[in-house]
């Protein structure tokens, strides 16, 4: 799987798994987290494991997945429309005498369930993120005729059918890769629909998180990026009986041979321990970059929102990771014109901004999900003032993101290169922020960690030269 930017806001992007020969083909489209990236690998590893073969292209798939999100309506609604087009395809393909089975997978799939082929009947399955081990047998009760809902699930089992990707199939993905640790969430913000969706926090066994991780290292992963809808709420008991925090997991996965760089996302204020802090300080493995969500700047918006902690608190943590990291990139997630939200509510949002300063940070406007106790509250703003607030909130953060980028100009640090360029003659890599940077080829190997100087910065992306 290739390492992406993800669009929270929820624009698509195509999820590939190794090429197989014959059998029947499968397309799955992505929408939303690196967590559905995640899951659409998934999905692709389990049917490439019962013969079928993944396409890029759409007209030629016998099966179509969408993988949804259901964090914002937006989100949600696109993919209505995006099965009007594939039902046009669909059509191309049966006139030609091939089929075409659809299916609706991800959090607007487990928050629907059956109105989802109410709505358009063209789908044959809807399938929730805990039950991807049954995709199978799902596709072969479609095959018989039957319109099939797979939702129901047990706790216990979120974890227990991962399938296994093929070594040579994991080195086809590059070399970077997501690994899932944790699922689900207990915070229930009144704005999430997560804990509907997902479910409740459930960790990932160690010795699973090992062996996976050890498998991705064995086929050329150099590093690995721990996903959960609150990954540092992991715990789990570790070899040596003890119960470990996402901090010892961290130095755990940092000892096998192989994996250079460890990343995290997505954390919650709340689940930020001592012991995590430290591994910031202490493991150089640990990339310096942490996105951490606080979502708002007023204490009586994050009150109604159920964050359960203040601005100050916020800004009181990331002083002691500040100290504990000094050169971290911060990153984080906005929402404004929340029900009840106040010009002054705002310009508190905008305070813990500058008091901040971001690196990088996703920022949207409040979208009532059903079901959630935001949509039931009393104050929601009109769509003008929404956008009037998210247009000078994105300003400030784009110009804190923008002076960022231009303040590696003249740094030297190691660089991961993980593809070609977009040019004949480049190369591709990341920064320890995050940042997208751009080599000549000569510089180092796809695989490779390389010391560069940065020359110039565009936009959101660095370029470079050996150091």
């Amino acid at each position: 799987m290739e390492h992406v930017e993800i669009d929270r806001a929820g624009e698509p992007v195509i999820g590939t798994g190794a090429q197989t020969q014959g059998g029947k083909k499968v397309f799955v489209k992505t929408y939303g987290c690196q967590m559905n990236v995640y899951d659409s690998q998934r999905m692709t590893d389990a049917l490439v494991a019962d013969g079928y073969a993944a396409t890029d292209r759409m007209e030629e798939a016998d099966v179509v997945l969408l993988n949804t999100c259901h964090i914002r309506e937006k989100a949600a609604e696109k993919v209505y429309s995006e099965l009007g087009r594939i039902r046009e395809v669909k059509r191309e393909r049966e006139k030609a005498g091939a089929g075409m089975t659809i299916g609706i997978a991800g959090c607007v799939a487990q928050a629907e369930g059956r109105e989802i082929i109410r709505r358009a009947p063209v789908v044959d399955l809807v399938i929730g993120p805990q039950t991807y081990h049954r995709l199978p047998e799902a596709l072969r009760k479609v095959r018989s005729g039957e319109k099939v809902v797979e939702t129901d699930y047990a706790v216990e089992d979120k974890f227990e059918h991962l399938p296994q990707a093929r070594r040579a199939d994991i080195a086809k993905r590059g070399v970077t890769a997501f690994l899932s640790v944790q699922e689900g969430c207990d915070k229930f913000c009144t704005f999430c629909v997560v804990p509907y969706t997902r479910g409740s926090e459930v960790s990932r066994p160690v010795a699973q998180i090992v062996g996976e991780a050890e498998r991705l290292a064995g086929a050329g992963v150099r590093e690995i990026t721990l996903l959960g809808q609150n990954v540092n709420a992991w715990h789990g008991e570790g070899p040596d009986g003890a119960e470990w925090g996402l901090g010892r997991l961290l130095f755990r996965l940092a000892e096998i041979p192989g994996v250079a760089r460890l990343r995290y996302t997505t954390s919650h204020p709340r689940d930020m321990d001592d012991a995590l802090i430290a591994a910031h300080r202490d493991l150089p493995a640990l990339m310096p970059y942490l996105h951490l969500p606080v979502q708002a700047g007023s204490d009586r918006i994050l009150k109604a929102m159920n964050r359960r902690h203040k601005a100050a608190d916020y800004l009181r943590l990331l002083d002691r990771i500040r100290a504990a990291r000094p050169d971290i990139a911060m990153s984080g997630d906005f929402i404004v014109g929340f029900p009840g939200e106040t010009d002054a509510d705002f310009e508190a949002t905008l305070d813990l901004v500058r008091a901040v300063g971001y690196a990088q940070a996703f920022s949207f406007k409040y979208s009532p999900r059903p079901g959630t106790p935001g949509a039931e509250m009393k104050g929601h703003l009109p769509e003008k003032v929404k956008d009037e607030r998210l247009q000078r909130l994105q300003a400030l953060l784009f110009e804190q993101q923008h002076d960022f980028t231009r303040s590696r100009v003249g740094m030297r640090f190691d660089v991961l290169i993980e593809k070609p360029g977009r040019q004949a003659g480049q190369r591709a890599g990341r920064s320890p922020w995050l940042q997208p940077v751009i080599v000549d080829e000569t510089v180092g190997e796809i695989g490779e960690i390389v010391p560069v100087r940065i020359t110039r910065a565009e936009a959101s992306t660095l370029f470079a030269e050996p150091a």
